[in-house]
Order: C-alpha cells, then structure tokens, then sequence
C-alpha cells in the first residue's frame, strides 16, 4: 500500500542519496560526463538540500510501499517557486520513482496525492519543468492533462537546456472525497 510522509532535517542522508540515485539514473546517460558530474555536485549537495529543507515554501515528501522507499516529490510553493512565483500556484520540481519500483503507476499515485495537497493548499494551478527531451515524462504528464504553457533555460553544468513549463488548472480536477 502507497503511503507518503514530510521529510524532515533528519531525512537528509537518505533523501540526498535517493535524489542523487534517480536523477542520475534518469538522466546521466543523455548529458556531457564533465557537466553532469558538476551539475550533481552542486544541485545534490547536503549544503543545498539542508537549505531547501528548512525553506519554509519548498516541501519533500518520501513515498513508500508498505515500509519499503520507493521515490520522492518535491513541492514549491510562494519564493520557493523556480520559475512562476504566483502564490496562487504549485510547482513541482522533482517527482522520481527509484528505478526498481518504476513500471508500477507509483507515479500517477504521486500526481493524484500532490493534486489532493494543492487543492488543500487553496492553489489555483499546478505546474512544472520537464526536459524537452524527456519525451516520456512529457507524454505521461500531458495523459494527466498538463499543457504546455511557456518554456525556459535550463542548465546542466554549461550545457543550457530546454525546459517545457506545462500546467494544470486545479478547477478542472475536482478534490476527491
């Protein structure tokens, strides 16, 4: 059974071992070695994810099955946001599935408990940054009725990348009771 809880200082090994896991395993195989390797480095670093932990607007939640970890999600909300900056929005900058538990629809599980948090939050929209080249991510999003609104840069190590910002009105998802 699919169950999440807040991460707290206190999750910071685990939670920068898991983030640096999935993004390597998502996306190493596609960048320059040299940049990505930075890139990790930096983006990764107990440093900068004690920082986001005690952002009072940036929010980890671990995802498990029964006890066993099997991702995470990050959400961002008011000057936590990277791009938007409305208060009126949630951004979800990661949503990663260890890659053994991945093929489950543990995903979509996470999409639909994020769209619930939202519409708690009193948020008006939902939106996020996926690489233009991540072509599955985009297709599962868009399948979750996401729509491209904007793009923006994005830069792993000197490599600058292409972000699709894609969005989706929380009045056209009704709250589940």
């Amino acid at each position: 059974m699919l169950s999440y809880r807040k991460c707290t200082i206190s999750d910071l090994e685990i939670l920068t071992k898991v983030s640096k896991e999935t993004f390597i395993d998502a996306f190493e195989k596609d960048n320059n070695p040299v940049d990505f390797q930075n890139y990790i480095q930096q983006a990764f670093s107990i440093k900068k994810i004690t920082t986001e932990l005690k952002n009072p607007n940036s929010h980890f939640y671990f995802v498990f099955d029964d006890n066993t970890l099997v991702g995470y999600f990050k959400l961002n909300t008011e000057s936590a946001q990277t791009d938007v900056h409305d208060p009126t929005a949630l951004e979800i900058e990661r949503i990663y599935v260890l890659k053994e538990h991945q093929g489950k629809k543990i995903g979509a599980w996470m999409l639909q408990e994020i769209i619930s948090l939202a519409h708690k939050m009193e948020k008006t929209f939902i939106w996020l940054g996926v690489w233009e080249h991540n072509t599955n991510a985009i297709r599962f999003y868009q399948r979750h009725g996401f729509q491209k609104f904007d793009e923006h840069p994005y830069f792993i190590g000197d490599d600058k990348q292409t972000d699709w910002l894609l969005r989706i009105r929380l009045k056209d998802f009704p709250q589940e009771h």
